[in-house]
């Protein structure tokens, strides 16, 4: 690890996260003209964001910053696979790793592993289902379309709000940082398809100025342990419809089953996700 490194990672103990990611979350929201067509501007430039692919095209058009970094896309920039059993990738993105579940635990990065249950807000049961299964992690840069689509249809049973730290997760904080994933602030959503059960983590990240779904909009619970939301209304979401939503980037992990789905061979850490592209196949 370099000093630069070190120093970076150092800082993320020290710093004030939530009061920092607080604090961007009220500047991204704000509506003052001037200010947000300059974030903007200035935001799209340094991340070189494709503007092409956006519905809305003039930048100075959203109403905040939050607005055009959670921007809708043209729905012809991201088609979706349709073939029966095929998983489409949740996210834009980069596969950061990918594979089975091991006796409970998921490779974060080279050197780092975390648990599957401190993941799933320690759900015994839950995390027993999932055992030995198959996971995918894409990672979200700033860059990136921040919207989170379904990888197959499903219903959604249940979602656990776990409250935790809020360090970065680029490639740099997944290297160092030790169960980067399990103590970060996330939201577990766990679906069933007719033919497996699945589930999507959202994890909060530093500047992440929340996380939102499509059924109860901006997840913001003030509980200091996990909280467990159940749906005894029918939430049914089809394969590549939107299910959430980053206000600033963070990362997404794919949960499966045992003998459930095989990924494509392309599926492996640094390689390109995009929304609808085949990720892999129901067994």
């Amino acid at each position: 690890m370099t000093v630069l490194q070190r120093l970076f990672i150092a800082t993320q103990y020290l710093i004030p996260q939530h009061l920092l990611s607080r604090l961007a979350g009220y500047l991204a929201d704000t509506n003052i003209t001037w200010l947000k067509n300059f974030l903007i501007v200035r935001f799209i430039a340094h991340y070189d964001v494709d503007m092409s692919e956006v519905e809305l095209g003039d930048p100075t058009e959203f109403s905040t910053f939050n607005e055009f970094f959670t921007r809708a896309l043209k729905p012809s920039v991201r088609p979706i696979e349709r073939r029966p059993n095929s998983i489409v990738a949740p996210a834009d993105g980069v596969v950061s790793e990918a594979g089975e579940i091991v006796a409970g635990t998921l490779l974060q990065a080279k050197g780092q592993h975390f648990q599957l249950q401190a993941l799933l807000g320690g759900d015994k049961e839950l995390a027993a289902e999932f055992d030995a299964g198959n996971f995918v992690t894409v990672y979200l840069s700033p860059r990136d379309y921040h919207r989170v689509h379904m990888p197959i249809e499903g219903t959604l049973r249940k979602s656990i709000y776990v409250p935790g730290e809020l360090f970065s997760v680029n490639n740099t904080t997944a290297e160092h940082v030790p169960n980067l994933f399990a103590r970060n602030e996330r939201l577990v959503c766990v679906f069933d398809h007719p033919s497996t059960p699945f589930v999507l983590v959202l994890v909060g990240a530093v500047i992440v100025a929340g996380i939102e779904t499509v059924w109860s909009g901006q997840v913001t619970p003030k509980a200091k342990s996990a909280c467990i939301s159940d749906y005894s209304r029918a939430i049914l979401l089809d394969k590549g419809s939107e299910m959430g939503r980053f206000k600033l980037g963070s990362t997404v992990i794919a949960l499966f089953p045992k003998d459930k789905m095989q990924f494509q061979n392309w599926v492996k850490a640094g390689s390109e996700t995009r929304v609808g592209t085949m990720l892999g196949e129901l067994n």
